[in-house]
């Protein structure tokens, strides 16, 4: 590729980790690409479907590592646009739900350089399902308010107010919630959610080692320290888990997920 004709730069999303919900359209690109750029989630079997010829880049980060800087990442990707036809950047779950995918989508356009995205199968959505947990139900709550736990909530200005999300929605999906849950569960009981709200915890959804934890909102942080849960986990919070569904829990994928420490 020349500088006057950079090539596409497709955001995909690589699902939960299960590969084969994997959309038809990430499948196909993953096998023709010329350059991946990747991030941590992705396992092996999902890798594993990109030819040996194309050029790879790892770009993921992780708690407690040293991380890739997104200015890093971006630039990267104007760089494998510039030599590439075809640039794959693959993101765990969705590109554009806490994937930063709407950054590096922006950063590439006012670069001139023809970005594409292509949704991925979010992971708070099928790590539930997987557990058997529907994520809305109309005996148990009309709403849901996907949510990233990641910051910190003691930073001067927190833009996740746990207070007022307590009583806005009738369930919460919490994405990088962990290490953070003992005091996201105080801020949502002090914002009137009830102690004994039910609390499902979901590590490794959809891949092998997945397993589900259920409790209740006082106690949800000291059973997942107990049972030593990592990440990634999805939290669910609400009445929906009362609406679990043993028999429709599909059998997660034979595939292990890469674990960020």
């Amino acid at each position: 590729m020349t500088d006057h004709q950079p090539g596409t730069v497709y955001l995909v999303g690589a699902g939960p980790g299960d590969p084969e919900l994997l959309t038809v359209k990430a499948h196909r690109l993953l096998q023709t690409c010329d350059a991946l750029v990747y991030d941590s989630l992705v396992p092996k079997e999902v890798l594993d479907l990109v030819s040996p010829a194309c050029e790879r880049q790892f770009v993921g980060k992780r708690r407690g590592h040293h991380s890739v800087p997104q200015p890093s990442t971006n630039a990267v990707l104007v760089e494998m646009a510039q030599k590439h036809r075809c640039v794959v950047r693959l993101k765990g779950g969705d590109p554009f739900l806490f994937g930063r995918g709407g950054e590096e989508a922006a950063y590439l356009a006012q670069r001139q350089i023809p970005v594409e995205v292509v949704p991925g199968v979010t992971a708070g959505i099928a790590a539930p399902a997987y557990a058997g947990i529907p994520v809305t139900h109309r005996a148990a709550g009309s709403s849901v308010t996907f949510v990233t736990g990641h910051e910190e909530i003691d930073k001067r200005r927190p833009s996740v107010n746990w207070r007022s999300l307590a009583a806005a929605s009738d369930g919460l999906v919490i994405y990088m919630g962990l290490h953070n849950l003992p005091r996201i569960a105080e801020e949502l009981m002090a914002g009137g959610l009830s102690p004994e709200t039910p609390v499902a915890v979901i590590q490794q959804g959809t891949v092998a080692g997945q397993r589900c934890l259920k409790a209740q909102l006082v106690d949800v942080a000291d059973k997942t320290r107990a049972e030593a849960f990592k990440s990634p986990s999805i939290v669910v919070v609400g009445q929906v888990i009362d609406q679990q569904v043993e028999a429709c829990r599909p059998m997660p994928a034979a595939v292990t997920m890469p674990i960020p420490f």
